[in-house]
């Protein structure tokens, strides 16, 4: 892809990809672990940032973190501190999808599904850490008030940073790269 100019069927399958980013995020938010819900738009994240390059997967994150703000997924969050919690949620989803997309061109000049497989990984790794890191940030009085008597690192670490992040991983690696294969199956049809 150039960076030039994008062709009509990378912004076809980005259209695609973020209106399935939305639908995800809003049928997300009814299945809950705890007071957070689970996240499967990751997926369509590194299948846009393996499929359509960096910009369409930091594009993607942006999407993603805005519906999180507007499906009232951060409530909870927006109740203590607005401007925290706004700057953390963009900033986990745009990231998290940049990052998806840098990491895809590093691997992927080895090979392709290496590539896919390692922007599955790192996706979930920096929206968790950009997570923790906007918690430790913005929200620390508010967490040690959660975590009472235990300790406030292993808190944030196990109870918030680790409810969604097995899942995300999880089916980021299974799915991502199958759907890529499929994809890139389709294209030579």
């Amino acid at each position: 892809m150039s960076t030039k100019k994008m062709s009509t069927k990378t912004l076809a399958l980005g259209a695609i990809l973020t209106a399935l980013v939305i639908v995800l995020q809003l049928m997300g938010s009814f299945i809950h672990l705890g007071m957070f819900s689970v996240s499967l738009v990751l997926i369509p994240i590194v299948i846009g940032a393996a499929m359509c390059g960096k910009f369409i997967g930091a594009w993607l994150g942006f999407v993603f973190g805005v519906t999180v703000l507007l499906s009232g997924d951060a409530s909870a969050f927006l109740a203590i501190n607005i401007p925290g919690t706004i700057a953390t949620v963009l900033l986990k989803g745009t990231l998290c999808g940049l990052g998806a997309g840098l990491i895809y061109d590093l691997f992927s000049r080895k090979n392709r599904y290496l590539g896919v497989i390692s922007a599955a990984i790192i996706c979930p790794i920096i929206n968790t850490g950009v997570f923790l890191l906007g918690c430790l940030i913005f929200f620390m009085p508010t967490i040690a008030e959660w975590a009472g008597d235990k300790d406030i690192i292993s808190f944030m670490i196990f109870g918030l940073g680790l409810i969604n992040f097995p899942f995300e991983l999880l089916f980021n690696l299974v799915l991502s790269p199958v759907v890529v294969r499929l994809l890139n199956i389709s294209r030579k049809i």
